[in-house]
């Protein structure tokens, strides 16, 4: 079968040049995901940077080219990826749809707005382009594994959620939860089925570069359908009751400067247990008759640490090829998914536009999205 050509806009970090960190798991980059694709072949690659366009050239051996539009036009590429700056995502993601690219992949955040965001996800919705978010988790072995922990049953429905994010000692609390806080609201939604509606905020504020902030509110279950591609989870133990909707779960988040570490986590505390996951972190804690007093449960650890890769990178770049070859083929991530983490994150700081950027100067046209 004749492999399907994918072109790159913006070379940056989640571009290509995270391919070179030894410690990530490979693939780790969209360049990276493609060439090692059985279904992609990486066809060409886009920046207003000359030096990244030389760069990308020599890492990969493709054409590259300063405008977008001269690119697709010369390789009339089936899957596009856009990695830059979210508020240039609108606007590739139209020029795409013009050229009749079928299937987007595009970085998070959605969008820099609400806005734009509410209109990319309409642009989907309304053309036959699908458009394809990187919140890579709904990717990852691990995380995919979690959500069939959840969904079989076996430790009763989830009660409560509790979640932290430090992402450095200095950065914004605003900052951490746009460029960071995207994907674990998402990991939160997809994990739990739910949908996040934000209700309080309390310790420093948003704008402030250390202390924390915490973020509380409620997970409403999500009413659409899982993925069509979906792997289904064994039966639920835990028969539904028809005549009662499922009931709002409360959830906190705490975003945290200071620390000299990072950390992305996240707890499902459920009637009969409790599942742990984050970066480096994947428990699973069931109730069993405690060995320390009569009459009481407690918990205990029946499974502590992932095994083997998680092809988060390469699983996204599968769905994307799939969604190629099929028309009729939902994404695992899509616009409406990073749609509704943008609404999460617009809600808890009611603005119109992303926090500022590191730089008092605007960035170029395609800067790498990813922090």
């Amino acid at each position: 079968m004749k492999k399907i050509p994918a072109a790159i806009i913006g070379l940056g970090r989640i571009a290509s040049l995270l391919e070179n960190d030894g410690r990530r798991e490979k693939p780790c980059t969209h360049a990276g995901a493609i060439a090692a694709s059985p279904d992609c072949a990486l066809a060409a690659g886009c920046d207003t940077d000359g030096g990244r366009r030389r760069l990308f050239a020599e890492t990969w051996g493709v054409p590259v080219f300063a405008g977008a539009a001269e690119m697709i036009a010369a390789c009339r590429p089936r899957l596009i990826v856009i990695a830059t700056h979210p508020d240039s995502h609108e606007r590739y993601c139209r020029l795409a749809a013009a050229y009749d690219v079928p299937v987007i992949i595009c970085e998070k955040p959605l969008a820099d707005t609400l806005g734009r965001a509410r209109r990319i996800a309409a642009l989907e919705k309304s053309g036959p382009a699908r458009i394809l978010i990187n919140h890579e988790r709904r990717y990852s072995a691990d995380y995919m594994r979690a959500k069939a922990v959840l969904d079989e049953g076996g430790l009763g429905p989830v009660l409560s959620v509790q979640a932290g994010l430090f992402m450095g000692k200095t950065k914004r609390l605003l900052d951490v939860l746009w460029h960071d806080g995207t994907h674990l609201a998402d990991a939160i939604m997809y994990l739990s089925g739910s949908a996040m509606v934000h209700k309080k905020r309390w310790g420093e504020k948003l704008s402030a570069g250390e202390g924390s902030a915490w973020l509380s509110g409620l997970l409403i279950p999500n009413a659409a359908p899982p993925p069509a591609e979906a792997v289904p989870a064994r039966e639920s133990r835990i028969p539904p009751d028809p005549g009662r909707p499922p009931a709002p779960v409360p959830f906190v988040l705490q975003i945290g400067a200071g620390r000299d570490h990072l950390v992305f986590e996240m707890e499902f505390s459920c009637e009969k247990g409790r599942l742990r996951i984050g970066n480096g972190i994947f428990e699973v804690w069931e109730s069993v008759e405690s060995p320390y007093a009569g009459g009481f449960r407690s918990l205990k650890k029946t499974a502590d640490a992932f095994e083997g890769p998680t092809g988060y990178f390469a699983n996204m770049t599968a769905d994307a090829a799939a969604c190629v070859r099929d028309p009729a083929r939902r994404p695992r991530s899509s616009a409406a998914d990073g749609l509704r983490a943008v609404e999460y994150l617009h809600s808890v700081k009611p603005w119109n536009r992303q926090p500022r950027r590191r730089t008092a100067a605007a960035p170029p046209p395609f800067r790498d999205g990813r922090i």
